[in-house]
């Protein structure tokens, strides 16, 4: 009988599968950019090629086994929000691309600020009660969305794009969008540390190591 895990299904299967698309993509896209010396496409291409990565790097770094279910989510947003939303049009499009990616951000943002302050707990640094993960995971990513639209209002700035689209009303709409993907994922937060008391993103080798 075959392990569940080999199936094409699985969700390791899956991410990699997606992965590996978008990245046969984005090196296409590259390709592409430098014979048509589109130097904006190039740029977008590579800094998306970089952010996809960072997940894999974080999870090695901390310790952490963020479910592949997550993983998937991230690399997705970011390709979906840098290449596919700006280089692609998708943004013009669909108008509600913008949306939905800012509410899947801030809900998958809000569940990695609650990982961080976690780690720490986990080390005993901090003694946070089940409120204060919540209102981390909260700020967290609000300052994520905050980010990024000073990342829009920059690449807008300095190369002439339109990422912020219409100006305040897109901004301000994306942080309420983010505002109330992360408050439902730190009520989840709430509720879920108060009952179990432990994390499933922790690696299990590193939270017996910290046991002892």
């Amino acid at each position: 009988m075959k392990k569940k895990n080999s199936s094409i299904f699985s969700k390791k299967n899956i991410y990699l599968i997606i992965s590996s698309v978008i990245i046969i993509t984005l090196v296409l896209a590259i390709i592409d950019s430098i014979i048509q010396k589109s130097w904006i496409v190039l740029f977008t291409s590579i800094l998306t090629l970089i952010l996809i990565s960072i997940p894999r790097l974080f999870k090695k770094k901390y310790h952490l086994t963020l479910p592949k279910g997550f993983e998937i989510i991230i690399v997705i947003f970011i390709y979906a929000s840098i290449f596919l939303g700006e280089v692609r049009g998708f943004y013009d499009y669909f108008w509600w691309w913008d949306l939905i990616l800012h509410a899947t951000s801030a809900i998958v943002f809000a569940f990695i600020g609650f990982t961080i302050l976690f780690l720490m707990y986990a080390k005993q640094n901090v003694h946070a009660k089940p409120v204060i993960l919540a209102v981390f995971a909260f700020a967290f990513a609000i300052a994520i969305g905050t980010t990024w639209e000073i990342f829009e209002f920059t690449m807008d700035q300095l190369f002439n794009l339109n990422m912020q689209k219409s100006g305040l009303i897109d901004t301000m709409t994306d942080l309420i969008v983010d505002t109330i993907g992360a408050l439902i994922s730190s009520i989840i937060t709430f509720f879920y540390f108060r009952k179990t008391k432990k994390s499933i993103f922790m690696n299990k080798s590193f939270m017996n190591k910290k046991s002892k």
